[in-house]
Order: structure tokens, then C-alpha cells, then sequence
């Protein structure tokens, strides 16, 4: 059931990754193998122990199986993470365990590129599922 698509009552959580603000709908071509790919350009979290803001970008490709991952309630998630204070690599491995569980894809992969922090780019990808390559 969606209950954030068309709400007026939307609720905005920054300081906790929240899982269940993620809903998903019935794939509509279950008997095909696509890709949805979800990009965030505008991903902050907080560095644990400096509290200082991590800014990236995430990609999260899917090939879904029975469910698809509905986009608002993606962004309510990624919102959640906005004053919370973890490392870049448990962040990244997280938030591909929540949308796995969420929407039970055949295939999850979850890229985060993070900004620049003393000349050094940092790029994190986690993977789940049956077709996991990592490279």
C-alpha cells in the first residue's frame, strides 16, 4: 500500500535511517529482467566523529523481481540519514540491506561517491543478490 505518494501529511525524518518509510508497488513486467537505476546527487549523512556533513551521490540499480521501490518513499529514506552520524562504508552497506529487504529484488546494487575530504574522493558499492559482481 503507498501511503506517502499523494499525501498531504508527509512526515520528514533527518536523524534516523527509518526503513520503514520505504514502500513498493507490483512490478508491472515481472516476467522480463530490466534495470531501474534511482540516482541522489544531493546525499548528506554525518561523519561520526567529527560531525561534519558527507555529501555524495548515490546510484541504486535494481533488477526487480514481484516489487518495485517507489520513488518518494525512497527520498523520505534518504532523508532520514540526513543528521545521522555513520561511516561512509556502514552507510552504504545499510542502505542496500534496507532496500533489499524492502522490495526483494533479484539484484541490488548501491553506489555512493563521496565528496572531496582531505584530496581523497571515496566510493563505496555494496551488492545483494543473485547476480552480484563486484569490480
Amino acid at each position: 500500500m503507498l501511503t506517502h505518494l499523494g499525501s498531504k501529511e508527509t512526515v520528514y525524518v533527518f536523524d534516523k535511517p527509518t526503513p520503514s518509510l520505504l514502500e513498493t508497488f507490483p512490478n508491472p513486467r515481472p516476467e522480463r529482467d530490466y534495470i531501474i537505476i534511482h540516482e541522489a546527487n544531493e546525499f548528506t549523512s554525518l561523519c561520526p566523529k567529527t560531525g561534519q556533513p558527507d555529501f555524495a551521490t548515490l546510484t541504486m540499480e535494481f533488477v526487480p523481481d514481484v516489487q518495485c521501490l517507489e520513488s518518494k518513499s525512497l527520498k523520505l529514506y534518504l532523508m532520514s540519514y540526513r543528521n545521522h552520524g555513520a561511516f561512509m562504508e556502514e552507510t552504504i552497506n545499510r542502505i542496500a540491506d534496507d532496500l533489499a529487504d524492502a522490495c526483494a529484488p533479484k539484484h541490488c546494487r548501491v553506489t555512493g561517491i563521496f565528496g572531496v575530504r582531505g584530496g581523497i574522493t571515496t566510493t563505496v558499492v555494496a551488492e545483494r543478490g543473485s547476480q552480484c559482481q563486484t569490480s
